[in-house]
């Protein structure tokens, strides 16, 4: 006769308040039996009841529902079961709660399970080992140690699996002092011949970054398995000793072991790294699993894929993608991620990466964080903005715009956008704000030009005791560098050397720009005097440097110092030497043609000697050498013959040279282009008119004033600001918003006058400016 279906039972069950652990209550009614089952349990075990209509159960019966309940993670219905148990004043024995203990560590109910064994009155050496594993799962690693030293000093018999559970806390914390402590408790209990053991000792060793310790091990050991061959190859690995992972692999091969997926999926990884003939032993490798039949395992496919995109062989990766039949969200990220990952991401890999997307939605696989940071990635890399405001959407449909990684991509997202404020919402959204998020919010704010609010971020990252790398300190640096305030940039490289980054290239490269941004030019000299191994970024910021400051024959010499040190320049480099070309007057250095027993000159030589192709900004420095030395007609002619005709930076810097020798004719021509191709840009305008100003012709000046007026072009106001103490004051054209500005204006009209009595200026000019 089966039972009737009975009402759900009313457990208002919270795991914070109600106590489990009561085991041991007197109690009148029968031990073996509870009144009330789950629903989901009931059907299953109706056979159990009795004449008095009461469910009898057992400890074996029990033991099975918790075990159903772990194996289908409801822990729901093991704490159901728990309760109920309590409630009848069943006692249990040991096996019982040991199941019950394993169920909340599996789970992450860790407070509950030490509650649990605490009121265990029995114990024996598998209850200590399943709480080592669960605080070891949930990343209490000190509080796993101590269950492993009260197991020892309450008597437990250790066995391989305590010995085991506890090495792999020392490989997660890398406490290599710790571990060979353990290594010897190993040795002493008589289990150091055990290859369960051995295998964590390996692997703890190659955690460590002891190497040549596990390799030992491994040597002297009696009894291996695959798991220990394969444990030795991800140690050299992570070291990246790549030759040593082929001959493991080949010995491990001739002793007869499986080369397993595990196995393959390892040296695949290492094939992916930067080495010589990584990618032809990616091939053999690949032949091989084509042979053991491993071709179609998703872990050996998603290895090989991950290989070949990160050697630059994005064919290769897309045809093992499509070729590998039943494709997990893992296989997909890989092949996102693989589109994506190089330098320069073109529109092409993007689409590709934005349909797999696509293609994953429609096969109803729930995306990952990885899947969304990644494509949020190749949203700001080919700047698909008004797409990228969808992924967002779908970000927040899946809680998971909390995430650090996904926060930081937003935050790029929205600065690349030109939007700080909203970036700043995604950036308070995240709760645990890493230096990766404060980096990203700062570059965004000095990136849109908020470079006090980017000071004004890092000062509140140092309040809050977060901590700071190279990057953030070279960010920082940047936004002191176009602040052009020194003394603040002295501050920031006195934290950096105080945090032990200071002597790091990149921040000392943002260093060299920021003091001569700041026109201190031997500070930035001696900055790069000082470095150890400088880069050729650091030799192009130097040249630059000593270029925009006027120092043409210095920039040059540290141009031929540089190539006879066997440093190869590039872009910016040349930038820096036609910049110093063109500040120091060298138009014959800058642009003679080669000829026979004719040293060439640096532009011809940017292509000739170092393969280096020119863009714009050089072509604007060769109009700007031109231009500067009057020969304004050559200018004009090689912007003609450039095939740029249509750059406004090449005719604007013809433009500005034609206010120096007041060529309104090329000047009127040159703005005619600029107007053209920027017909917004108020600078244009601005530099013609006042071209004609000082040529003294006042009709055509009015009548671009007219033109500008006509189109609403306004001009930016010019801002200024000023470091005193501690503190940025900053100054707009007419602003009054100071609270000393009436002190300020004073000591302006003051300096002024003064300068009026020494005829610096005359009155129009004076009146005009102040």
């Amino acid at each position: 006769m089966l039972l009737q279906k009975t009402k759900p039972p009313n457990f208002k069950f919270r795991s914070t308040s109600i106590d489990f652990f009561n085991l041991s209550l007197p109690s009148k009614t029968p031990t073996k039996c509870f009144t009330e089952l789950p629903p989901t349990t009931t059907p299953q075990h109706s056979h159990l009841r009795d004449d008095s209509n009461r469910l009898s159960l057992d400890s074996s019966t029990c033991v099975k529902l918790i075990q159903n309940a772990t194996k289908s993670g409801s822990v729901i219905h093991g704490k159901l079961l728990h309760a109920h148990l309590i409630k009848t004043s069943f006692k249990p024995c040991l096996f019982l709660l040991n199941n019950l203990l394993n169920l909340y560590c599996k789970f992450g109910e860790i407070r509950l399970a030490h509650q649990l064994f605490d009121k265990m009155t029995e114990r024996n050496v598998v209850s200590y080992n399943l709480l080592v594993s669960g605080y070891t799962q949930v990343g209490f690693y000190d509080k796993a140690l101590n269950v492993f030293n009260d197991a020892r000093m309450g008597g437990q018999k250790i066995d391989k699996f305590t010995y085991a559970g506890v090495i792999n806390v020392c490989a997660k914390t890398e406490d290599l002092e710790m571990g060979k402590l353990i290594h010897g408790l190993v040795v002493v209990g008589g289990l150091g011949g055990r290859v369960f053991v051995t295998n964590s000792l390996i692997d703890m060793y190659c955690k460590c970054g002891k190497i040549d310790q596990a390799r030992l091990l491994f040597e002297k050991s009696d009894e291996l398995d695959n798991v220990s061959w394969n444990s030795l190859i991800s140690g050299y690995v992570r070291i990246g000793e790549n030759e040593e992972i082929f001959r493991i692999l080949v010995k491990m091969h001739q002793n007869g072991l499986d080369l397993t997926t595990y196995t393959m999926g390892c040296v695949l990884r290492a094939c992916g790294t930067d080495f010589d003939d990584s990618v032809i032993y990616g091939r053999i490798l690949h032949g091989c699993t084509l042979k053991l039949g491993l071709d179609l395992d998703i872990v050996v496919g998603t290895a090989l894929l991950d290989m070949y995109a990160k050697r630059g062989n994005l064919d290769d990766a897309i045809s093992v993608f499509y070729f590998i039949p039943d494709k997990n969200i893992v296989m997909y990220n890989a092949m996102i991620a693989g589109l994506i990952q190089t330098d320069t991401v073109s529109d092409d890999c993007a689409n590709r990466a934005f349909n797999l997307f696509f293609e994953m939605q429609r096969q109803g696989m729930k995306p990952s964080k990885f899947t969304f940071s990644s494509l949020l990635k190749a949203c700001n890399a080919v700047e698909a903005f008004e797409y990228g405001k969808q992924i967002h959407a779908q970000v927040c449909k899946n809680d998971l715009q909390f995430d650090e990684f996904i926060g930081s991509a937003l935050i790029e997202l929205y600065s690349l956008l030109g939007s700080t404020k909203d970036g700043l919402k995604c950036f308070n959204l995240i709760p645990k704000l890493d230096v990766v998020s404060w980096t990203s919010m700062i570059k965004g704010h000095i990136q849109n030009g908020h470079f006090e609010s980017a000071v004004a971020l890092f000062q509140e990252l140092l309040a809050s005791g977060g901590k700071t790398d190279e990057f953030i300190i070279s960010t920082m640096l940047a936004a002191c560098a176009d602040l052009a305030t020194g003394r603040s940039g002295e501050q920031v490289q006195g934290y950096g050397i105080k945090c032990g980054t200071g002597n790091s290239t990149i921040v000392q490269n943002s260093q060299i720009c920021m003091y001569a941004k700041s026109g201190d030019i031997d500070s930035a000299n001696m900055t790069f005097e000082e470095m150890k191994d400088p880069d050729v970024a650091s030799w192009s910021a130097i040249i630059c440097s000593n270029a925009q400051h006027g120092c043409a024959g210095d920039a040059l010499k540290l141009f031929e110092l540089m190539k006879d040190l066997g440093i190869a320049p590039n872009q910016i480099t040349f930038l820096g030497v036609l910049t110093a070309c063109s500040h120091g007057g060298l138009v014959q250095e800058g642009l003679r043609e080669a000829a026979v027993g004719v040293e060439p000159s640096y532009f011809t030589s940017m292509h000739k000697d170092h393969g280096i192709t020119s863009d714009v900004k050089h072509y604007a420095c060769v109009v700007d050498i031109l231009a500067r030395a009057g020969r304004l007609a050559d200018a004009k002619n090689f912007i003609l013959n450039s095939g740029l005709e249509d750059s406004s930076v090449m005719w604007r810097s013809l433009l500005s040279a034609c206010r120096v020798y007041k060529d309104t004719v090329t000047a009127k021509h040159a703005a005619e282009k600029v107007i053209e191709l920027e017909p917004q840009e108020a600078a244009s305008y601005v530099l013609l008119s006042n071209i004609y100003v000082d040529a003294g012709i006042e009709l055509p000046a009015s009548e671009v004033r007219e033109l500008m007026k006509d189109r609403g072009i306004k001009k930016e106001p010019g801002l200024s600001w000023i470091e005193v103490g501690n503190k940025i004051h900053s100054f707009v054209v007419d602003d009054r918003s100071h609270p000393m500005s009436h002190i300020i204006c004073e000591s302006l009209e003051t300096i002024l006058e003064k300068i009026k009595k020494i005829s610096y200026v005359d009155d129009e000019i004076y009146c005009q400016y102040f």
